[in-house]
């Protein structure tokens, strides 16, 4: 709930409480952001600031408390003695907003800029701040796991004013950090980057027009020596798409300004008389329960706040997607073909990708255009979905909406609609963007994008963007206005199609597309291994109901690695399941495996997707209810392995549970020329028997079954012995590197 007493305001919840309050000067302070005060503590939480502080500047100069520079602010003036970062900048004029009133209220404040924001059950404080000539309204909305912060500013005066930077968010937080940043680049997301947060300033910012892989929106700050399971961490993330700024910075008080919001670069904003320019929700929660503890609170706000009602808790379907298995050559034989086996895997959603419309042969021709390529379906998307349709599979579809080739239909019509700047187009993977600023360029999308999904009975949406834009400059802002226009009007009014985001990858993974698609491809890099940091780090900060996990072929086409395939399906169980690789080429023991792995996910799907993540010391855990879904990784096996210990987390001590290691099969030519000394003839490793008996046989990897307390499970128990390096045992986990043991636990 939210209470208020004599310019005092607590904002609490079981998980957070914020406590505000409005200094004798009208500065909006704050004094608390953690775990659970009172109001009664604004009092003993108020920073007492005696005189003697040099240079300060005073607001008044009888009161020595009136210093900005030192006050612990929830909102911040420029040019009027706050010499920290300021979250708001107008070209040629100081700032000093102060308290004027406040209102309290159920529910959220709506948007009226078209961004989208967190929905659901929440009561809001807004504050109101004026100076002449402007008003700014400051939100905080309660939520039952985070806080969502925004502002709108208003200019009230006479004359316009340019707005070079505004802020969703600023706080000071007392004590000393460390700032998590996730960064990287395609193939490379979400490396994950700690460093201590000093004097100077710590910035997480994107300046490629988009939320980007080089830079994941959220950022964390943790106390000295937090761990997954102990000490504060503070999570921020931004409900937005575009360029993006974050920054944290000590002072020498000790106190650690945050602010997130808009990136400033190329950003300028004219704000007319009576205009109202709204920024982006920024995302703030807590816990004294380390990094796990605060990822658990932002995955419950995502699920139950961020992704479109109609899919929060809604199951997710196994897909299978034919790109990696096919790319540009494929016809519908070809499809039908690959729908077949896919659904005879146990595959429940099938999804064409590029290369279905224009003279989409390449990557060089037809973005724009959506007339089907009829050499590649003669029967058009709707026959092609109604004939994968009576096989009991649904049928979903790939999109770049957003893009155009020059050598296009679309753009020998229209060239004026590319996004362009002053200069000669320049191109990014053979491509430009379309103007999303321009009405007519979103209605055309609207319209024929629209016309496809209901015509063909589309139920899945894969909506790619391949490209940065260095045109975009002062028009970032309003593209990303455009996109969600055109994101609102094709996917309200159908809330059962699925909408996967997807750019490049994970080039846009961000709070703001989770408000219309509940999922998003976490990365064109499929090798497990890689995704093992690339989904492990999300999970800071995303629920595992939000990864476009995928089985692809090894070797990997982004490493060349080689995995085995119960990894490749064990790391893409922790997110929403799918298959992309030529399933023509798949052996017969392959075709079992993926058979086993479909069967074992739909029987424990909502756990996968909706239980309470955690992340362990050699692996991933997942909880619901009184089930529990845990798999521990190898690396490169050593020689002589020491034991390795299923060490769970979450469990009721006293509890007795039930455990067992999903069944795993070990394939005959993985032995090579070892067999040879087991077989009652010398066998070729690389002749027609070993080879034929590899398509079909396996052995039994060691199969772990027991009983344990809860406490037990906490405390660690011995896996199965790795492989000693002393011939085959069934007893044992014979695997190749990389390999991986799933466990399901019971109560």
């Amino acid at each position: 709930m939210i209470t208020h007493e004599n310019g005092v305001f607590l904002l609490q919840n079981p998980a957070i409480s914020l406590l505000l309050r409005v200094s004798p000067r009208g500065l909006l302070e704050q004094l608390h952001f953690g775990g659970s005060v009172t109001l009664a503590d604004a009092r003993a939480m108020t920073s007492l600031v005696g005189p003697g502080w040099g240079c300060g500047i005073l607001l008044e100069e009888s009161d020595s408390e009136s210093c900005p520079d030192v006050r612990p602010l929830a909102w911040s003036g420029s040019g009027r003695g706050d010499y920290r970062e300021s979250p708001l900048e107008l070209a040629g004029q100081s700032t000093d907003l102060r308290y004027a009133g406040f209102r309290i209220f159920d529910g959220i404040a709506p948007m009226e800029s078209g961004l989208p924001q967190a929905t659901g059950p929440a009561e809001t404080l807004e504050i109101i701040m004026e100076q002449e000539g402007l008003g700014l309204k400051l939100y905080f909305t309660l939520f039952d796991t985070a806080i969502t912060r925004r502002c709108v500013l208003e200019n009230t005066g006479n004359s316009s004013v340019t707005i070079q930077k505004i802020m969703s968010m600023v706080m000071d937080l007392p004590g000393n950090y460390e700032m998590t940043t996730f960064d990287g680049g395609w193939i490379a997301e979400m490396r994950k980057h700690t460093l201590p947060v000093q004097d100077s300033r710590v910035v997480n910012e994107s300046v490629t027009g988009f939320s980007s892989n080089r830079h994941n929106p959220g950022f964390l700050l943790s106390e000295i020596g937090a761990t997954e399971d102990a000490g504060r961490v503070y999570g921020f993330n931004l409900v937005y798409t575009g360029n993006h700024y974050g920054a944290a910075q000590r002072s020498l008080q000790g106190l650690t300004r945050v602010v997130q919001g808009i990136s400033p670069s190329n950003f300028a904003w004219e704000l007319q008389p009576g205009g109202r320019f709204e920024t982006p929700e920024a995302v703030m929660t807590w816990s004294d329960e380390g990094f796990g503890g605060m990822s658990r609170n932002m995955h419950t706000f995502v699920n139950q706040h961020i992704v479109p009602e109609y899919w929060r808790y809604h199951l997710r379907p196994v897909l299978y997607n034919d790109w990696e298995g096919c790319m540009f050559d494929f016809n519908q034989r070809i499809l039908l073909n690959l729908a077949k086996k896919a659904k005879d895997l146990g595959c429940e959603l099938f999804v064409l990708d590029d290369g279905w419309f224009g003279q989409r042969n390449d990557d060089k021709a037809g973005l724009g255009d959506y007339s089907v390529n009829k050499k590649k379906l003669p029967s058009g998307l709707k026959g092609l979905a109604d004939r994968i349709r009576a096989m009991g599979m649904e049928f979903g579809l790939w999109f770049e909406p957003e893009s155009v080739n020059m050598d296009s239909d679309l753009y020998r019509k229209h060239p004026d609609w590319a996004l362009t700047d002053e200069f000669a187009p320049i191109q990014g993977r053979h491509q430009l963007l379309l103007d999303l600023t321009k009405p007519e360029v979103r209605d055309y999308i609207v319209e024929n994008v629209s016309s496809i999904l209901d015509t063909a009975g589309i139920t899945y949406v894969k909506w790619d963007m391949n490209r940065h834009s260095v045109a975009l400059g002062a028009k970032a802002h309003d593209y990303i206005l455009g996109l969600y226009d055109v994101l609102g009007r094709i996917f309200k009014p159908r809330p059962q199609v699925l909408l996967e985001s997807c750019s490049s990858g994970g080039n846009r993974f961000d709070l703001g597309m989770l408000c219309f698609g509940p999922q998003i491809w976490c990365s064109d890099d499929t090798d497990p291994i890689e995704r093992l940091t690339i989904q492990g780090s999300l999970s800071y900060l995303y629920p595992q109901s939000t990864f476009g996990a995928h089985v692809s072929a090894a070797p990997h086409a982004q490493t060349l690695r080689t995995t085995p395939l119960t990894t490749r399906g064990n790391v893409s169980f922790f997110g929403c399941l799918g298959y992309e690789l030529d399933l023509n080429h798949l052996l017969p023991v392959e075709e079992k495996e993926i058979q086993a792995q479909t069967a074992l996910y739909k029987q424990y799907r909502r756990c996968f997707q909706f239980g309470t993540f955690y992340r362990l010391e050699n692996g991933w855990q997942v909880t619901d209810g009184d089930i529990t879904m845990a798999c521990i990784f190898s690396g490169c096996r050593p020689a002589a392995p020491g034991y390795d210990y299923l060490r769970l987390k979450g469990l009721k001590k006293g509890k007795t549970y039930h455990f067992r290691s999903r069944p795993q099969t070990l394939r005959l030519g993985q032995f090579g020329s070892l067999v040879k000394h087991v077989a009652p003839v010398n066998l070729n490793p690389n002749g027609i028997i070993l080879r034929t008996a590899d398509k079909h046989l396996t052995l039994p990897d060691g199969e772990h079954t027991g009983t344990a307390t809860g406490g037990a499970l906490a405390a660690g128990i011995p896996m199965l012995p790795a492989f000693r390096g002393s011939g085959y045992d069934k007893q044992q986990r014979t695997q190749l590197d990389f390999g991986s043991s799933l466990y399901i636990i019971e109560g």
